[in-house]
């Protein structure tokens, strides 16, 4: 992935430009990166299948105060007809995390339907399988949790890592100002993948994984946030929801699973 012609100013703008969520990189890591003096990129990982290409790489950058800098590439297949998507990360927990929410079935991996046109003519007793689905689909997204491992908080600039949950958020009702000033005082965190399925949402594959950001803060309390990731939209793309409470964010996906 080298090119013995391209800066590293050059090599950073390349990157951001084609990332989904460059957005979400920390302030400070941009800011640093801009005084890069040389980079090197490497494949770290690959995964290739009839269901997914998934890729990670690995772009080291030497900045001028001798110090060095890596950010983690994520490159896989999920866009319309297969089409690469890239994603980038600070951290190498991060890109392993994002990696393993791309299950086979989600948009992009579905085969092609081989019943053709005038396939979505159903039968009664499809109809009826239909019905049963989404009676599952509904009974499991409502379903309580399982019983929670110890949490085991992780200094590691968790304020940031709420403000970019928060900012990545795109549902009306998420937590507002007030939820965003306390969080500043986190300083620690645990994620955990409270609920994750897919299913036939109108007839094509979603996926539904709902996380519990824990944290905790200065005075010894701690909070959540909960985030709903799901592909039940209209045009099958990825959609990030973030509410304050677990009840409030399995109504969401509730409601996601109903639309029609």
């Amino acid at each position: 992935m080298n090119d013995p012609y391209e800066t590293p100013e050059t090599h950073l703008e390349r990157l951001l430009g084609r990332a989904l969520n460059s957005f979400d990189l920390p302030d400070t890591t941009v800011e640093r990166l801009e005084s890069a003096l040389a980079h090197a990129s490497s494949l770290h990982s690959s995964h290739h299948s009839a269901a997914l290409d998934r890729a990670t790489y690995r772009h080291a950058y030497l900045l001028s105060d001798g110090s060095s800098l890596v950010l983690w590439e994520l490159v896989h297949s999920t866009g319309k007809d297969g089409a690469k998507q890239h994603e980038l990360y600070a951290e190498e927990s991060e890109v392993r995390l994002a990696a393993s929410r791309l299950p086979a079935g989600f948009p992009g991996f579905a085969a092609p339907d081989p019943a053709g046109p005038g396939a979505d003519v159903l039968s009664e007793a499809d109809l009826e399988a239909d019905l049963d689905a989404d009676l599952e689909l509904l009974a499991g997204l409502m379903a309580a949790p399982p019983a929670p491992l110890p949490r085991m908080y992780v200094p590691d600039n968790s304020a940031d890592h709420a403000r970019r949950v928060l900012r990545r958020a795109e549902n009306g009702d998420r937590p507002g100002e007030e939820t965003a000033q306390l969080l500043r005082a986190a300083f620690a965190h645990h994620i955990t993948q409270v609920f994750g399925r897919q299913y036939r949402v109108d007839g094509k594959d979603a996926g539904f994984t709902l996380y519990e950001h824990a944290f905790l803060l200065l005075d010894g309390t701690e909070t959540s946030l909960w985030e709903v990731e799901h592909t039940a939209t209209p045009d099958g793309r990825h959609m990030c929801e973030v509410y304050g409470a677990e009840h409030t964010a399995r109504e969401a996906m509730e409601l996601r699973a109903r639309v029609r």
